[in-house]
C-alpha cells in the first residue's frame, strides 16, 4: 500500500518513538483530493482536544473538479478517530516533557484513508548531523556491495 502523502521531514526533525493509526473525518472532496496527491503534512501535528484527537496544520488542497471552492479552508482542523482506550494511552504518554504527536503519512486501508502518527521527541542539531552521517555510511556500503 503506497502512501498518498508522507511527512518526510518528520524522520529528520524528530526521533519517532511509537506509531499509531487513526481514521480521519473528511469531506468527499477532500478524499478525492488526497487520492489525487493533493495533501501535505509538512509542519502538521496531532493534538488532544477534548474527547478526541485533532490533526492541525495539514494542507489538503481543493479538489480540482470541485465547483464551489469558496469557503473551503485547506488547513482546517480535522478530527482523528481512535478508540477511547488508545486516546487515554496517548494522553498519558504525551504528558512527558518534550514529547509530541507528529503525522507521518496518509494511506489507504480498504476504501478509507488513515493517518499514521507517531509519538516523537525533537532532535537536536548534532543528532540530525549524526543521522545524516549514518545514512551516508549505509548508502556507501550498499554501493560497494553492488
Amino acid at each position: 500500500m503506497k502512501p498518498y502523502a508522507e511527512n518526510r521531514k518528520a524522520r529528520h526533525e524528530y526521533e519517532l518513538l511509537e506509531t499509531f493509526e487513526g481514521g480521519l473525518v473528511l469531506t468527499g472532496a477532500e478524499v478525492k483530493s488526497i487520492r489525487e496527491g493533493g495533501a501535505r503534512l509538512d509542519g502538521a501535528f496531532v493534538k488532544p482536544l477534548g474527547d478526541h484527537l485533532a490533526l492541525i496544520g495539514a494542507h489538503i488542497r481543493p479538489y480540482s473538479k470541485m465547483a464551489d471552492r469558496e469557503g473551503y479552508d485547506p488547513e482546517r482542523t480535522r478530527t482523528v478517530l481512535v478508540s477511547k482506550k488508545e486516546l487515554r494511552q496517548i494522553r498519558a504518554k504525551i504528558q512527558q516533557k518534550g514529547l509530541t504527536l507528529v503525522p507521518v503519512s496518509f494511506y489507504p486501508v480498504a476504501r478509507r484513508i488513515k493517518v499514521s502518527f507517531a509519538l516523537a521527541r525533537g532532535k537536536k542539531a548534532h543528532d540530525k548531523r549524526e543521522s545524516l552521517k549514518e545514512r551516508d555510511i549505509m548508502r556507501q556500503a550498499r554501493r560497494e556491495e553492488e
